[in-house]
């Protein structure tokens, strides 16, 4: 089974082109044994790039733990990269179907490389229930959750899936590592949740480290990243653009006022191609 390899600012998938050879049959044990850092590829998860009926292609992701998540902010911008130059869709916008919906993606290329992909991913579902989360106001705004006999107020939204913002003083190990799976299996999140842990450096610059649902600390998490921009003005702490820096690299967002869609600009890279000796 064929594959490549990329990421997007550090947020690595391996991603499989179901165009020409047929999915796997059991995509999310793929997906954990390829994901591996030892025994596999090595990466934060699988990612299948499909034909589709409404769109240029299907995203379909799946979690180095198996799980299948909605979408990856990250992971879409590489598949546009591969869209364009491996399948010959030459064209920005591009459409993509995701478990959110047909996003919408601008392409910067030079030199016939795809570099940086502008996504607009849609507008930011602030109802609890919705996120979903088992809080009773709306928006969660700073809401102060029970964690091990810990207070943390936590910022929830969906960006097409959950995330929980916490704003820190100093991103250290015992937020990510610690608090992180704890808040990611809190009891009120019924589908567990995505963790974004943020430094605000001023009203346009942020830093964030990520626990991510299904995958642990990842270096970069393009929707958590959204998530972030939008938890910013909702607490006071940050304005509608930002730039945040990440583990893995940049991410400039913009929680636009008019449209109120988030839109994030990136990288996308691709590390190496390569063949998986059997299929699962």
């Amino acid at each position: 089974m064929r594959f490549v390899k990329m990421h997007g600012a550090g947020n690595d998938y391996v991603y499989v082109d179901c165009f020409d050879q047929p999915p796997p049959t059991s995509p999310a044990q793929l997906a954990q044994r390829m994901a591996h850092r030892r025994f596999g590829v090595g990466s934060d998860g699988l990612i299948l790039i499909h034909p589709s009926s409404i769109a240029d292609a299907r995203m379909q992701m799946f979690n180095a733990d198996g799980s299948e998540a909605e979408m990856c902010g990250n992971g879409i911008r590489c598949v546009a990269k591969y869209l364009y130059e491996h399948r010959g869709v030459r064209k920005s916008p591009m459409e993509i179907e995701t478990g959110r919906g047909v996003l919408r993606l601008e392409l910067l290329v030079e030199n016939q490389k795809v570099h940086r992909v502008r996504v607009d991913m849609g507008e930011p579902v602030l109802d609890a229930d919705r996120i979903p989360s088992r809080f009773f106001d709306s928006p969660v705004v700073e809401q102060p959750l029970d964690v091990s006999g810990q207070t943390v107020p936590v910022t929830c939204l969906s960006m097409g899936n959950p995330h929980c913002v916490v704003f820190v003083n100093e991103l250290t190990d015992h937020w990510v590592l610690n608090v992180g799976p704890k808040l990611e299996t809190h009891r009120m999140f019924p589908a567990r949740t995505n963790v974004e842990f943020v430094q605000v450096l001023g009203p346009g610059e942020v830093r964030q480290r990520t626990w991510e649902r299904g995958s642990g600390e990842t270096w970069a998490c393009g929707t958590g990243a959204s998530a972030v921009c939008v938890a910013g003005v909702l607490t006071g702490r940050t304005s509608r653009r930002i730039i945040n820096h990440l583990l893995g690299g940049d991410l400039e967002l913009e929680w636009n006022e008019q449209d109120n869609h988030v839109y994030m600009t990136g990288p996308a890279e691709e590390v190496f191609v390569g063949e998986w000796p059997d299929e699962l």
